[in-house]
This record gives C-alpha cells, sequence and structure tokens, in this order.
C-alpha cells in the first residue's frame, strides 16, 4: 500500500501529514499542497466516536451522517473535522477516507470506571457515560514508552499525560486503557487552556439558577471562557503563563498552581487504576516542552517512586528523564498521532481488499 494522507483537525487548528509505509512523516501545508500521486487513502481522526464507533471506518454517506448526530457531544472537535472531511472528500473523491476516532483506545476501561453514578435513562437511552479521549496519542505512547525506558512491554504499568491545549491522564496496564480523566467529553478531567476540566455539578446548577444563562450559554463558557484563561485571561497557554509568573503575574502563578496540583493529583489516581506505577510519560505540547511543568508535577509524586534528572529534564528529544535508580520511571515522547492513524487506516483497508 502507497502513502497515507492523514487530516488532524483541531479546535483551532488543521494538521496534514503525508505518511509513508515505512512510517515516515511530512508535514504539508493545507490541502493545495497535497499531490496526491502515491496517496492510497486518507486517515481522518475524529475526536468522538460515540457508542458506534469503537473501531476505524471506511467513511460513506451513511457514516458522514452518523458522524454529523455525534457532533454535539464534542463541538469543539468534531465541527471542523468535519469541515475538513468534505473538503477532502471534496478535493480527492476517488480515495478512500477512513475515520479514525479518539475514542476507540478507550473501549477497553472497565464498567466500573466507565459508568457515571446517574439515573439508568441518562446511561441507557442517552449514552451518557466515560469515553475518554486522546486516545491516538496516548496509544503511540504506549507503544514507545518501553523502548524509551527500555523495558519490556508485557505487564507494563503506566501513566500517561497528555497536556496540551486539551490535557488528560490516562492509566494503561498491559498495553490498554483502563482508566482516563476525561469523560463524556472533552470537558472532563484537569484544567486546560480554555476548558475548565472537572467542575462540581452542583456549582454548575447554581450557576444556572443564578445568572439564567442557558445550556449553549454554559457550554461556551465551559469550553472557551474556562481553564488556565478563566483563571489568568489571554490565550491560557502554559508556557506563556510561565513566562508571566516568572514575572510575578500573581494570576498566571496560581493558574500555573492549580495545573500542577490537578495533573499531579490525577496521575495518583491513574496509578491507583493501573495497579501501580512503572514508568510516567509526558508527551503533547506542555508535556513535551514544559520542563517546569514535568519538574513540579514530579516534585509531587515522590511518594509514588518518581524522582526527576534535572540535567535530563531540560534536554531535548524522547528520552528518560527519570533519576538513576529511581523505581518509576520517566518518558518524554513527541506526540505521534498521525503514526497510530496511518497504521489504523492501512489495517482497514487490507481487511476490505
Amino acid at each position: 500500500m502507497g502513502d497515507v494522507l492523514v487530516v488532524n483537525a483541531g479546535s483551532t487548528s488543521l494538521k496534514l501529514y503525508r505518511v509513508s509505509e515505512e512510517g515516515e512523516s511530512a508535514r504539508l501545508d493545507g490541502f493545495g499542497a497535497v499531490a496526491a500521486g502515491g496517496i492510497d487513502c486518507v486517515a481522518h481522526r475524529v475526536v468522538h466516536g460515540g457508542a458506534r464507533f469503537r473501531d476505524p471506518v471506511v467513511v460513506d454517506d451513511d457514516v458522514r451522517a452518523e458522524l454529523e448526530r455525534l457532533e454535539p457531544l464534542a463541538p469543539l472537535h468534531n465541527a471542523p473535522a468535519l469541515r475538513d472531511l468534505d473538503a477532502a472528500r471534496a478535493r480527492f473523491p476517488r480515495l478512500p477516507h477512513v475515520a479514525v476516532f479518539d475514542t476507540a483506545f478507550h473501549a477497553t476501561i472497565p464498567p466500573a470506571a466507565a459508568t457515571y453514578a446517574v439515573p439508568r435513562r441518562w446511561r441507557e437511552e442517552w449514552g451518557v457515560r466515560r469515553y475518554g479521549f486522546h486516545g491516538l496519542s496516548v496509544a503511540w505512547s504506549a507503544k514507545r514508552a518501553p523502548e524509551v525506558v527500555r523495558r519490556p512491554p508485557a505487564g507494563l504499568r503506566l501513566v500517561v499525560c497528555h497536556l496540551g491545549g486539551g490535557s488528560s491522564v490516562t492509566a494503561v496496564a498491559d498495553g490498554r486503557s483502563v482508566d482516563t480523566t476525561m469523560g463524556f467529553s472533552p470537558v472532563e478531567g484537569v484544567p486546560m487552556a480554555t476548558r475548565s476540566g472537572s467542575v462540581d455539578p452542583g456549582a454548575l446548577v447554581a450557576v444556572l439558577r443564578r445568572s439564567g444563562m442557558d445550556a449553549d450559554a454554559l457550554d461556551h463558557a465551559l469550553n472557551e471562557e474556562s481553564g488556565m484563561r478563566g483563571l489568568a485571561g489571554g490565550d491560557g497557554l502554559e508556557l506563556e503563563l510561565e513566562r508571566r509568573a516568572a514575572g510575578g503575574d500573581e494570576a498566571a502563578r496560581l493558574a500555573v498552581d492549580v495545573y500542577v496540583h490537578r495533573v499531579a493529583g490525577a496521575v495518583a489516581a491513574m496509578a491507583a487504576a493501573a495497579g501501580g506505577l512503572d514508568v510516567l510519560v509526558f508527551t503533547a505540547g506542555i508535556g513535551e516542552r514544559s520542563a517546569h511543568v514535568r519538574e513540579r508535577v514530579c516534585g509531587r509524586l515522590g511518594f509514588l517512586g518518581v524522582a526527576i534528572d534535572p540535567a535530563r529534564n531540560g534536554a531535548d528529544g524522547d528520552r528518560d528523564i527519570a533519576a538513576a535508580g529511581a523505581p518509576v520511571r520517566l518518558a518524554v515522547i513527541r506526540a505521534r498521532e498521525e503514526l497510530v492513524a496511518a497504521r489504523a487506516a492501512r489495517e482497514v483497508m487490507g481487511a476490505h481488499g
């Protein structure tokens, strides 16, 4: 099979990659820069697959319609994915298009971790459950971590911190997701750039009663006006907040403190879900680039056997940054969602072949 064009539509950006069969990827600058020669299929990252889509699927008109019905579950992400899916199908009408879902990796989460204690109708008729996200990123980290820390993969207990504009922490045991901080939507869990993370539902009910805002306004506030932006203003990006905090900005300092506190707590919870901790992984924009966040998160986790090597923490590339002799290894891994998406698309096309 030839190359795969991977379309990764984020809430505010579009990333295109051409991935060869050997796993080499090249970033492309928009659909206009894509020469279709040698490309055999197009893989689309879709954040939310709902209860129906747990495996990659070839997109036809029926699948496209079902994806549109899922849009309210993750409006910030599924809507751009649908827009770019339509653009790609129009641009490359003769190529097969495969949807690959962030929720799929988390299909192995057991019922005890996936079930909310809410009325039965919510769960059975409306699909209210914990789905989990960032699955492509976590899948890559789960594959790459044993190589980085030089430990056999069998039985390895990982906690993967995907820390970026959206952030989540996932427990992986023996290569399978067993719990994660994001739930029904990508809003749950640790605070993010503009998303709140977990908030007491009672507080949300109180806000609705007091403010008179409707569901759409509340959704906008939780997704666009909360998180680091809600705490400190600006664009809510962690690296900028670190610079502001270092300059004495108290709001930025609080935002970074809240973020570190919640991520460290999530790591401890996910270690319990995994049955222990062998490797702690940092990936995505903040996870890869913020030595400050890694240092502070790890500094709170000494009771789990976590100890960081400052020199390695300040280096570059995929690496183990744990102190010599520490029982828990610490891996910094570049996110490579495009490789996982391309591999999944090839497997689907091979099955259809």
